[in-house]
Order: structure tokens, then C-alpha cells, then sequence
């Protein structure tokens, strides 16, 4: 794109660390020219070394011309003092995440560039409402969060304070464009669209381990083949390290005021006091040899002389679907009222646990398994089963060895209101669902936010819908109440949405 007619023609780039180089990157790449500037001696020079290099090796790989790494080479040019940004358009700070510094460097931007000029900060928690408290001209401050690496996650949050003018944002949304990136539109609140979206995934894994449901593996496999994530949540936290993502979580719960669907959890806060942050450190949640994760097998199938019948439920989800599974496995099916003496009973709850659902319709609690039916089985590539604490083995063997009949694989978990599918989906839908309710941005730019930002295999409201409003529903309230936390109490836009049939992407005209 020629510099002409692009949004901003020289940018000035403050803290040239890794969030920093991206940004500049793609900025070269746009055509605009970038001032390179870190009160680090050298470090300039080093990132504009560093993001060449990245250039370089695209091109030997064929990605890109010769001809445009030279061009955008010449575009990158470090500087020794704020003064020489004097005639930038738009200035962009990637420096420490601590609100006195960056409010320091604001003031100082404000006397330096001209009154036209733009002012963004790349703030991943701070409030950038906060951050222009002081300034002169808060009107052209904004957020612009971008995510690392930065060419490569083509999402940026672009965030108005209080103060800031639409106009202000409208030029950042065009920039953006302009570098090849996907914008949304947030309100200045805590964690804005992804930090705040995210929050469900890994407190409520931690939830589950720290309740003794599941080993890591486990919740991980099961995450993975029932609902598609790319990485199970304690692999993902192995990888952003727990010294970024640890931080993130207290902030954006102190930030909302001690909110409980944000609460963190104490298992994360003592591995990251004692060290054990994941890849970088080389043990987190799994061990790392040479940055392979180190990860034990699955238990091998029980082996079971004989499979007694099977009862299932008149109250359990999908039940002609289970009958249907049964009946393909090879199951010896019962349809009595109530279960014989013998029989292998099978419960399907949403949100209730297996102890409540065996109490409540009268069932021998020594017998009963509950199925997780949240998502079809069709679609799923793993099989949980849940046992409750009187389940005895040979029947929870039994369940196991029938259900892997077929070679799908089976996770074996205990008690647990939600299982594990329900609990974390409902987490994350409900979160988003606030987030709308809260104004904080658009349904739609959420699910790019996420799926973009976060890389989910569904945006949180495609979630809900996919599996259904009222499920997602039914699925906290249970849980509400055999927790009797208010972590799981359904956001109103869920709540109104799934009692009257519509689609959590819908917005009031």
C-alpha cells in the first residue's frame, strides 16, 4: 500500500520488545514509515536486526519478494530520543505493563507530537482510561491490543477510554485493516473482549483438578476430543506460562471486584511462587524434555468377564440416543420402570452431579454411572463417564469396557456437578453472554475476538447456540445449586435469550 494513502504514514513505535517488533512489523509491511524507539541501550538497532531477519527468512522460504524486504527494511528506522517522534501520526507504546510508567511517557508524547497526532496503547490490563487520566488531550488516546505473536494472531482490540473521540478509534479500525489485521471494537473494562472472554477455560479447569474430578491428562483429553480446542486448557497455560497468565487472571478478578465466575485459583498462584511456569521453565503442568511434553498413556480398558444390562434413566439427556448407542455396542438393554437388582443403571444429567441424580430418583448409588450427553456422541471422539462414591468398581468397570466396545475412547472421572464438557462450556458461554449483557462490545465482534484471539474451535455464543441455550442454562443452574456458588449464576442475556428460544447472537432492536 502506497504511504499516501494509508491512515498513518509514520509511526513511532515506544519499547521494542517482542509485542513492540510485531507491531512494527506489520506497520513496514502496510507502508508506513516506523520510528523505532527503547530507553534500552541498543535495543533499537537490535529489534530492527531481529524483525530483518524474520523478513529474511519468509523470503527464503518463498513467502515473500526480495524486493519487499529491502523496501521495508528501509521504512524501519531507530532513534535515540522521544523528540525525533516528533512528526509521527501515530504513536503506539509496548512497554511494561505498570500504569505510573506508561502514564509518564503519555505526558511526555502529548508535548512532543502534533495536536493531530493519534496515541495508542498496546495495554493488555491496564484501563486505558486510567492511563489518559492525566493527559491534556485524552480525546486521541485508545487502546490497541494487539496479541503475540503479532504478524501471525490477525485480531486487535481497539479500545475508547472515557475521553477518547470516535474519531480516534475509527482511524485505528482502518489501520488495522490496512496491516492485514482483523479489528473489534471494545469498551475500557477489565480484560476488554479477550482477556475477559477467556477467564472461563482455565479457572474452571483448575476448578475441576483442584476438586480431585481428573488428573491434567485427563481434563486436557477430554476438552480436546469432546469439544475441539486445540490445546487442552493446562497445555495452554504451559505455553503462555503461568509468570503471564497467572497475573492476568488475579487482575481481571480484583479489577471486577472480587466477580466469582473470574476467581483464580490457588493451585496456579503456588506453582507460579515456586516456579513451575511450563515450557520456558521446562516443568509447568506436564514435564518438558528438550520442549517435548512428557505425557503418561491411558489406562488400558478394563478386561470384564461379563457386562451386566443396562438401565437408563427417564430423565437423561439424549436418551433415545443413548439406547441407540447401547443397542450398537451390543448391550443388553433394560426398559422396566425402574432397574433390576443387577442391572448397570446409566444417568445423564446436565449440570447435577451423580450423587444428587442417584438420591433424588431412588437409584442404588453402588450401580450408577453417569454419561456426559452434552455434545452428540456422533461428534464427539471421546466417551466420560462419571462414577459417584459408592459406584463400585466392577460396575464402573463394566461401564468402561462397554462403552469402549466400539474403540472410541473413554475418560473414567469422579463426581462432578457438570462433568467436565458441561462445566467449562457453560463457564465460557456465560462469561460471553455478560459480556454482551454488559454492552462491553458487539456479539459478533466477540466471536472474531475469540476465535481470532483465542483460537477456539467455536466463538463462546456459536458454543451456546451449538449446544443450546436452554442446556447451557439448565446446565448452571444445577450447578448453582449442588455448589451453591454464585461463580455459575446465568448472565440475564442467557437467561432471557434461552427461556423465550433465541439465539445468543441476538441483539434488541
Amino acid at each position: 500500500m502506497s504511504s499516501s494513502t494509508i491512515t498513518f504514514s509514520r509511526v513511532g513505535l515506544v519499547g521494542t520488545g517482542a509485542m513492540g517488533r510485531g507491531i512494527a512489523q506489520i506497520a513496514a509491511q502496510a507502508g508506513s514509515k516506523v520510528c523505532l524507539f527503547d530507553t534500552l541501550p541498543e535495543a533499537a538497532v537490535s529489534a530492527k536486526r531481529q524483525i530483518e531477519q524474520q523478513w529474511q527468512k519468509l523470503s527464503e522460504k518463498g513467502k515473500v519478494a526480495p524486493a519487499d524486504v529491502e523496501r521495508w527494511s528501509a521504512l524501519l528506522t531507530p532513534i535515540a530520543s522521544l523528540n525525533e517522534l516528533s512528526d509521527c501520526d501515530l504513536v503506539v507504546e509496548a512497554i511494561v505493563e505498570r500504569l505510573d510508567v506508561k502514564r509518564e511517557l503519555f505526558a511526555q508524547l502529548e508535548n512532543i507530537v502534533a495536536s493531530t497526532a493519534v496515541l495508542a496503547t498496546n495495554t493488555s490490563s491496564l484501563s486505558v482510561t486510567a492511563i489518559g487520566a492525566g493527559l491534556k488531550s485524552a480525546h486521541r488516546l485508545a487502546g490497541y491490543h494487539f496479541f503475540n505473536p503479532v504478524p501471525l494472531m490477525k485480531v486487535v482490540e481497539v479500545i475508547a477510554g472515557l475521553k477518547t473521540d470516535a474519531a480516534t478509534c475509527e482511524r485505528l479500525t482502518a489501520y488495522s485493516r490496512e496491516m492485514g489485521h482483523t479489528p473489534v471494537s471494545a469498551k475500557d473494562t477489565p480484560g476488554f473482549i479477550v482477556n475477559h472472554a477467556g477467564r472461563g477455560y482455565g479457572t474452571e479447569a483448575l476448578r475441576i483438578l483442584s476438586e480431585g474430578v481428573a488428573d491434567i491428562a485427563t481434563i486436557d483429553r477430554i476438552l480436546r476430543d469432546q469439544v475441539g480446542f486445540k490445546l487442552g486448557p493446562f497445555e495452554l497455560m504451559d505455553l503462555t506460562g503461568l509468570d503471564v497468565s497467572q497475573p492476568v487472571m488475579e487482575s481481571i478478578y480484583h479489577q471486577y471486584y472480587e466477580e466469582p465466575r473470574f476467581r483464580p485459583n490457588v493451585i496456579a498462584a503456588q506453582r507460579l511462587a515456586g516456579g513451575v511456569l511450563g515450557r520456558k521453565t521446562g516443568e509447568g503442568f506436564y514435564r518438558y524434555d528438550n520442549g517435548v511434553q512428557q505425557v503418561a498413556g491411558e489406562a488400558p480398558v478394563p478386561q470384564v468377564a461379563s457386562i451386566p444390562p443396562v438401565w437408563v434413566s427417564t430423565r437423561a439427556v439424549r436418551r433415545q440416543e443413548i439406547f441407540q448407542l447401547l443397542q450398537d455396542l451390543g448391550a443388553k438393554i433394560e426398559t422396566g420402570q425402574s432397574p433390576s437388582a443387577e442391572a448397570l443403571t446409566l444417568v445423564a444429567p446436565l449440570g447435577f452431579d451423580i450423587t444428587t441424580v442417584a438420591v433424588v430418583e431412588r437409584l442404588d448409588p453402588a450401580r450408577t454411572i453417569g454419561i456426559d450427553m452434552l455434545v452428540e456422541d456422533a461428534a464427539t471422539r471421546r466417551r466420560v463417564l462419571a462414577t459417584n462414591p459408592a459406584t463400585r468398581a466392577d460396575y464402573r468397570d463394566a461401564a468402561h469396557a462397554l462403552f469402549a466396545r466400539d474403540g472410541k475412547a473413554v475418560s473414567v472421572i469422579r463426581d462432578s456437578g457438570g462433568f467436565v464438557t458441561q462445566r467449562v462450556v457453560a463457564t465460557i458461554v456465560n462469561i460471553a453472554s455478560d459480556i454482551c449483557q454488559q454492552d462491553i462490545c458487539s456479539p459478533k465482534d466477540l466471536e472474531t475476538a475469540v476465535t481470532l484471539g483465542l483460537g477456539y474451535p467455536l466463538g463462546p455464543l456459536a458454543m451456546g447456540n451449538r449446544w443450546g441455550p436452554t442446556n447451557i442454562l439448565e446446565v448452571l443452574f444445577n450447578m448453582q445449586t449442588v455448589y451453591g456458588d454464585t461463580r455459575y449464576r446465568p448472565s440475564p442475556w442467557l437467561r432471557r435469550r434461552g427461556a423465550i428460544g433465541l439465539s445468543l447472537m441476538h441483539e434488541e432492536e
